[in-house]
Parts: C-alpha cells; structure tokens; sequence
C-alpha cells in the first residue's frame, strides 16, 4: 500500500502542472528562475509575506499546488508542509538542514513526517530536482541539464554532487537530476524505482552514501531487472557499526565496503569508483541497455596506445578477443604485411585519412567474438590547430557502426580531447564516447569483466538491530556448529593442569588451547601435536586461563581456510572464505559473497582465493576434499539463517581440510541477546 501512495504522489510532484514556491532571498528566487530557463509552461506560485506579486500564506493559493518547494528555516518549514498537506499539494521538496543529521534535530525530524502526513516529501537537506523531461526545476542553484527526450536519470544523496554531475560536457543526455538528502519520508530506492518505470527513462545512476532500506533497494533492482534497465552505482562512506566488532579476522576485513560490494554483486548494481567511471558506464547504460560479461578488442594508430589499453585492460580483469583466421586475412588484405595483426590492435598510419579503408578495418575488429570494440583516438585542440585531419575517424566509425550494427567506442585517452559536440554526435549515431582512458576501462570493465550473476530475487538475510551481545567459548561455538552439520574434532574440556593431562589421554596426539581468548595464537594459548599426558600438563601450566580445551590434532591437512560470516547492518550478513591460520591478516587472501550464497557461487569464490591450487593438489600433495568445504560452507550459512538475525559475527579458522574432511578447529560465534 505505501509503495503505491508514494508513487502516485511522486508523479504529481516531478511532473507538475502547479507549483508553489515558499520562501524569499536568493536560493527561492533562484528555483523560479530555473523554472522559467527550462521551460515550465505551469503557473509558479511565490509565497511570501512581503514579497511583490507574492501570496501572503499558503492558505490563499488559489488551489493546491502539485509541487512546492519551501526554502525557509526548519521549524517554519514543518509550518508550511502541515498547511499543504492540509490543502491537498502533492508533495515538497524541503530545502532547510538541521533535522535528523543533527544531534538537537531528531524530535523536528519526527514533527516534519507528522506535518507531511501521506504528502510525499524530499529532503530535507537537499536541493530537490531537476526534470529534463517535463521541462522542471524544483532546484536553486545553477545546473547543466536541458531538455531531452529520453536519458538517464541520477539520483544523489549530495546535492553539490548532483549539481557537478549536471555540467558533464561528454554526451551524456541527463533525463532526471534528484537529491535525496536526509530521506526522511522518501528513500533514494523509492525515488528511483518511480523514475526507472518511466519508459523514457533509460538507466539509473545513483551516488550512495548509505544503503539504508534494503529491503527497498531490493524492490528497485528486481524492477531494473524486469525492466532490462542497468543500474550503476558510486558508493562512499563506511559503516562504524560494521567495523568496530573487531573481534576476530574476519571484523577487520570484511567492513561495509566489500559488504557494499557483495550486495550489489548480488543484486546486479554495477559498482564504479569514481565520478568519471559513473558517467562513462552511464553513456554505456543508455545506448547499449544492459550488457553481459564479455570480450572486447581495440584498436588504434599507435603502439604506445596500444600498450596503455592491453595493460589497463588486464590489470582491471577485461579479456581481449582473439582475432579469427578470417579476420587475420581480412586484416592483412587492408593494411599490408607490415603491421602486426593482434588484438590490440596497433594498424599504423598508413590507411589514415581514408574513411573507406579504416571503416572497413574498424568492422573487421569488430566482425569477430568481442561485443565491444574500442578506438583510440585524441582529436586536437579545436582553439589552436586544424582539425580536418581528423575528421576522417568520425566518418569511418560512423560507418563501422552502420554496417556492422555492433558496440563501438571511440575513446579519448585524455578526458579532454574529445569536445561535447561530437560526443554527442557520436552518441545520437549509436556509438559510445569515451572520456580519459582509466574512467574509461574502469567502466568498460564493470560492464564487461567476469562478475558474479545477479539474483535480486533471492531472498536477503537481516542482521537484527545491534544491541548487546554476549561471545561463544569455543566448546559452545563447536557444539553449535556439530549440531548444525559441521565437522567437528573429538575433545574435552578440563579446569585444571591434571585434569587436561587426563582428559588428553584418549585423543592423542592433541591441541591444548586456554579458554577464554579470542586471538589464542597471539597470546600463547594455542599448543600443537601434544602426545603425552606430561607433556599436556607442562604447557597447561605455561597458560595464563581459567581452563582448558583439548582436542584431537588433525595433522594431515593440506590447507587451512577461513570461512566466516559477519552482520553487516548496511548490507546484510557477509560470508568470508579465505586463507586461513595464524597468516590470514598477513596474505589477504579473500572473497566476500552476501549471505546465503549458492554452491557454485561457494566454488567460484574458492577458485579465485591465490591459495586455490592447493585444494587440487599443489607439488604432487594430495587434493583437499572440496566437497567437504563446501558442505561446511553451505552448514554454516544454514545456521546463521536458522537463528533469524540473531548472529552478529561467527568464524571458523581455520577450517583445516584433508583429503577425506573439512574439520572445524577453532570457532568463533557472537551473537545478538
């Protein structure tokens, strides 16, 4: 029910008929003068007390507005969304700061949603928005947008962001420009999945500096999916809660920025890192739609440039098509025996300025299995040299394009040196300008190298709320673990130094662990391959403990691994497999995956870990039993889903495997109480 009230409140409020603006001084002067430069044909209604040709109050606005934006102080502000809620406007954007970001604003933030009532709202702390579609501008500052037909549409959480996104100058057709701000009533995922139902709207492009509604965010994705509509998000910020449980290993390497990415991974939101990145994967987005994990080739004038692409492209993961024996001929045919044919490709001057013999080269690149070709070219600068030289490049990608019907670019190594016009020429003739060559292969490589499949529709596993938490000893943690599917080793537990001599007896040889610490390891409290009772005793008396834990040692391991799960309040509960052992901090050998993760999610994690080949078998050793890993893998998410948000951090590490078993030999659980 609520999406649907806030949908249809949304509507009216970013395609007005009526819109009121509330306020007097520069910033309300300013949203009437962005009205008129974009073109709203609709009556602007200005309140203000004094103002001339102003209304004195809302209540003598000659009917309820569809838009208002209020630029006044926060408590005058809660005032005037009371009165237009009253009055039946369909919805405000609040301009003023000084709600919930502040220590002093939590009760004002809790009267503003009692004033709105089923009003929708935007902000507050925020600019509001800019609609290049319908010719609207609830916005008071200067933008870049003008109107267009069809686009993206970006939707940030900062508005300063938001407003230098607006003057890209790199054929990026910007549909719709909104600020989230503080989100107190709407979200920024039930901002964008009304905008992502509008047909002309092309893809979505969010700045993130927090998640915040998961569930949310989980509706948006499944409609983007169902729309084929790609999502490309920047994500800033890291989550406190999610990084001072620090625990265990696992706190202090699995914080909110890989949960960030093991959630979008999940959902299918493509994760850029820079603002360069967003708008390069966004003009991808919005002529080529959404785009499987594939090959490219490349192609340039240059064997410097050459170089430059096949580094960056595999440093960043991007696989470059091997050209066929017909493209090899075909190649050869154009350009002569003089230049090498490879991918990349570097075909020489010697066809330049003739649009026929390039567009044909530039079609024979992109003839075979590549789904992107990508030319490297830098026009001059227009101010100080001839550029008709040039023009020849424009002309025989065009044709390319034509004739083959496939993805090209043309990518400018530096960002400058494609100007806006013939980007957006190239981009209206179905051919992707590229701006600066890292942005450029950051993007190309979200878009185009290998990543874990969405699956927005499964279900997402909820932390609950941290409150207080109590911490597993670790014969509680094994026990749990057992009772749940794990492998676990014989032991016993004993209170003092003779009765761990006594209780070894039956599992030698053995591991002696003092109970009680977190990081035995690293205080002493971890003895291996025990095989006398004395021998036990003596190290029992060198531990400073309250007692004792002894177990069976399992000496013929062949790896150890850390497999582990964190709440992340942000993202969801996050699994950890890596290398394990007292080492895990030291090699940084992991892969995050979001909870619950499937079986050949599980083994592709495992064969991406650098310690992978020992699970097959490394130097005539004999291969772990990956099955049994994954079994453990696949128990250990059953019991965290199995206590209903309760875990807040369990970690086995290691996780020795052999080649018959994959044994728990120490476990850490902390849970919620």
């Amino acid at each position: 029910m609520r999406e649907r009230i806030v949908t249809r409140a949304l509507d009216r409020l970013f395609r007005p008929s009526t819109v009121a603006v509330i306020g007097g001084g520069a910033w309300c002067r300013a949203v009437i003068a962005s009205l008129t430069r974009i073109g709203f044909d609709g009556p602007v209604w200005h309140v203000h007390p004094t103002a001339d040709s102003a209304f004195r109050n809302i209540a003598e606005l000659p009917a309820a507005p569809d838009a208002c934006f209020i630029g006044v102080n926060r408590n005058a502000t809660i005032n005037c969304l009371r009165d237009l809620s009253a009055k039946g406007a369909g919805g405000a954007v609040c301009f003023a700061s000084g709600f919930a970001e502040t220590g002093d604003g939590v009760l004002l933030n809790a009267a503003l949603l009692d004033a709105a009532g089923d009003m929708a709202i935007v902000g507050p702390n925020c600019y509001g928005f800019v609609n290049a579609l319908d010719r609207t501008a609830l916005w008071p500052d200067v933008h870049g947008l003008i109107p267009v037909e069809k686009g993206v549409a970006i939707l940030t959480q900062s508005s300063n962001i938001a407003l230098n996104l607006s003057m890209q100058k790199r054929g990026l057709p910007i549909a719709f420009l909104g600020t989230a701000g503080n989100q107190a009533q709407t979200g920024l995922s039930e901002m964008a999945l009304h905008l992502i139902r509008d047909p002309r709207i092309t893809a979505l492009g969010l700045h993130i500096e927090g998640v915040g509604d998961l569930a949310a965010l989980q509706v948006l994705m499944q409609e983007a999916s169902r729309l084929c509509k790609p999502v490309v998000a920047l994500k800033s910020g890291r989550s406190e809660a999610a990084q001072s449980a620090a625990l265990s290993h696992t706190a202090s390497m699995a914080g909110s920025d890989v949960g960030a990415n093991a959630l979008f991974d999940r959902l299918g939101i493509l994760r850029v890192r820079s603002l360069d990145a967003l708008i390069e994967a966004l003009k991808h987005a919005h002529l080529y739609g959404p785009t499987a994990p594939g090959q490219i080739a490349s192609l340039s004038c240059s064997g410097g440039e050459a170089s430059l692409m096949a580094d960056g492209g595999a440093a960043r993961g991007l696989r470059f098509a091997p050209l066929s024996a017909e493209q090899d001929s075909a190649l050869e045919a154009v350009l002569g025996p003089l230049v090498t044919r490879a991918n990349p490709l570097d075909y020489h001057t010697f066809i330049w300025n003739d649009p026929e013999r390039m567009a044909e080269v530039y079609g024979v690149m992109a003839s075979g299995d590549a789904d992107l070709t990508v030319i490297l070219v830098d026009m001059p600068r227009q101010d100080r040299c001839d550029t008709d030289a040039w023009d020849c490049v424009e002309i025989a990608v065009t044709l390319a394009r034509q004739r083959t019907g496939k993805a090209l670019a043309l990518l400018t190594t530096l960002s400058e040196s494609m100007s806006e016009g013939m980007a957006a020429r190239l981009m209206a003739n179905g051919i992707l300008p590229l701006h600066g060559l890292d942005a450029a292969l950051d993007a190309v490589s979200v878009i185009y190298a290998d990543r874990v499949v969405a699956d927005p529709d499964r279900t997402l596993a909820i932390p609950a709320p941290s409150t207080k938490s109590r911490m597993l000893d670790e014969s509680a943690a094994k026990t749990a673990l057992g009772d749940h599917g794990l492998d676990v080793p014989r032991h016993a537990l004993a209170t003092t130094v003779q009765s761990a001599g006594l209780a070894a007896e039956p599992l030698f040889p053995v591991v002696l662990k003092a109970r009680g610490l977190a990081h035995k390891s690293e205080s002493g409290g971890v003895v291996l391959g025990l095989q006398t009772v004395s021998a036990v005793q003596d190290a029992a008396q060198a531990m400073v403990c309250d007692g004792f834990y002894v177990e069976e040692m399992v000496s013929d391991g062949v790896a150890e691994l850390l497999v582990a799960i964190l709440a992340d309040p942000a993202h969801g509960y996050v699994l950890t497999l890596g290398a394990g052992g007292v080492l895990t901090e030291l090699w940084q050998d992991t892969q995050h995956l979001l909870v619950p993760a499937s079986e050949t999610e599980v083994v592709a994690a495992l064969d991406r870990l650098r310690i992978a080949p020992l699970l097959y078998g490394y130097r005539g050793k004999p291969a772990a039993d990956r099955d049994a890993v994954i079994r453990a893998v696949m128990a250990l998410q059953a019991y965290v889903i199995a206590q209903a948000g309760r875990v807040a951090e369990i970690e086995v590490n290691p996780l020795i495997v052999t080649p018959t078993r994959a044994v728990v030999a120490d476990a850490l659980i902390r849970e919620e109480l």
